[in-house]
């Protein structure tokens, strides 16, 4: 019998949803410039943001939480990696900009829409290049009191 590893397919879904949701945000900022001119069209780009950007984005975020919780089961610290501090940082800010598109894109503003997409490349760029970051955080090596001997185990 075949094994089933969860941990890939729930690392697949978590790329499918990021990118599901990173194009539908490419798409719908096109979309917004065709809104002004066609009647048809307006408040179009708000509906789609909503159901289909923003719960990409939402997916993503759940999907990148319950891969921190595989992790540290496993008995892996995924928070020893520099990358995902700045990672998990973009993400928030990508999620509050997401949440509050919506509402703004049916004011016809785009500035949250447009800032949510620019944070989604800096998250998409920030994981590519993780070997860009330190990985381990190492503690120095104090020195003994007055001696200037080498201590192991002291901070």
């Amino acid at each position: 019998m075949p094994s089933f590893d969860l941990y890939p397919l729930i690392k697949w879904l978590h790329v499918l949803m990021a990118a599901l949701a990173g194009g539908a945000a490419m798409l719908i900022l096109i979309l917004v410039g065709f809104e002004d001119s066609r009647e048809d069209l307006k408040g179009m780009t708000s509906l789609l943001w909503r159901r289909t950007a923003a719960w990409g984005f939402r997916l993503a975020v759940v999907l990148g939480a319950i891969l921190l919780v595989l992790d540290y089961r496993a008995g892996l610290n995924p928070l020893e990696a520099t990358y995902l501090h700045w990672k998990l940082a973009l993400v928030v800010l990508l999620l509050v900009c997401s949440e509050l598109s919506g509402k703004a894109l049916a004011r016809a503003r785009r500035g949250a829409a447009l800032l949510a997409f620019v944070l989604f490349l800096l998250v998409t760029f920030v994981a590519v290049n993780r070997d860009a970051f330190p990985t381990v955080r190492h503690r120095p090596e104090s020195r003994g009191p007055f001696t200037g001997a080498v201590v192991p185990g002291q901070p």
